[in-house]
């Protein structure tokens, strides 16, 4: 009879702790990232070429991994990026990990999705500098390219649609999961340590949680840079105002994702802090009007730093080779 009672006993005990796991998954308004479900493979590797095919930009220098290194955490960590001819970018180049997840693109979230956003710096003549016209015929002088995309598409037609599809196809692989506070989530109490779970805590309990929430810890809305006191910042950047035409939208900027962020840096759409103490310490006054106590920030930062999930790993595709047909790249301008 006792050995029945501390079995019903170690059973209820493992019961609660079942509901526990299971109350924390609903409850807490950051969720775990799953894994990327792959179903049109060949799109996929198609998109991943064209990824890190720098043919697509007018030097045949920069791709779309110059910006957004996937070695780097998505990002190029630098306060702005560089474009053609080393020009300096005028914001900061946001992580493009998990961006599936967000409800646009861009810090004044102009583009509505990923196909589109992959447009935008082919064309951007501070960015890659070529246009949509010349990109096609880049890619249709390559043999191996039209046989790939009639393959996929089911057309010899080479489209920029079909180009930025493809890309966008490939980004949303770009997801990364199982990081300890997604084991966390779901059950596993040793995941993190009492400091990051403290670090958590006050996250929460000073209104973090309110914007930096969901699989992506933000990137779902548009908030004010500067709300109790104004952000400083020479910049010129004014955020979603650009896109709407709205005052009361003025520095507003998509709330960036917070996975991930301790790879990241420099923070915020100026890029102008490297570290992540510093960075909390001036969303903490700016955004919720609290001075937090270098323990506190402490244990913040330690909390973000359990938001790392795995990183993507893949074969880096080896790209076909141009042709005589193919438009030269202009590295230095036209001469």
């Amino acid at each position: 009879m006792k050995i029945k009672l501390i079995c019903l006993a170690i059973a209820a005990g493992i019961g609660l702790s079942t509901q526990v796991h299971a109350d924390r998954l609903v409850s807490e308004l950051i969720k775990p990232i799953e894994p990327a479900v792959v179903t049109a493979p060949e799109k996929v590797e198609l998109g991943k070429k064209l990824w890190f095919d720098p043919r697509l930009s007018m030097s045949g220098f920069i791709s779309c991994n110059s910006c957004h290194n996937l070695s780097m955490g998505g990002s190029d960590n630098l306060p702005t990026s560089i474009g053609h001819n080393w020009q300096e970018g005028p914001i900061n180049s946001p992580t493009v990990l998990n961006s599936s997840l967000f409800v646009a693109q861009f810090w004044d979230g102009r583009a509505a999705n990923l196909q589109e956003q992959a447009g935008g710096p082919i064309a951007n003549p501070m960015e890659m500098a070529s246009s949509h016209v010349l990109a096609v015929d880049v890619i249709n002088s390559i043999p191996q390219y039209r046989e790939e995309f009639a393959k996929v598409y089911g057309s010899k037609e080479i489209t920029i649609g079909n180009i930025t599809d493809a890309i966008a196809v490939f980004e949303e692989t770009l997801v990364t999961p199982n990081s300890r506070f997604d084991q966390w989530l779901k059950g596993d109490d040793d995941a993190i340590t009492q400091q990051e779970l403290a670090g958590y805590e006050t996250f929460k309990s000073i209104g973090c949680v309110a914007c930096h929430n969901g699989p992506a810890a933000g990137g779902t809305s548009f908030q004010r840079m500067g709300v109790v006191e104004p952000y400083q910042t020479t910049n010129p950047a004014e955020g979603r105002v650009a896109v709407t035409g709205k005052d009361a939208d003025r520095f507003s900027f998509k709330v960036p994702s917070l996975r991930n962020v301790e790879l990241t840096y420099p923070y915020f759409h100026d890029g102008a802090y490297w570290s992540l103490e510093e960075a909390t310490d001036v969303m903490a006054r700016l955004q919720l009007g609290r001075e937090l106590q270098e323990q506190e920030i402490d244990n913040v930062v330690a909390f973000l730093k359990t938001l790392t999930g795995d990183q993507p790993t893949f074969t880096m595709p080896i790209l076909p080779p141009s042709t005589n047909d193919t438009p030269r790249p202009q590295p230095f301008g036209i001469k």
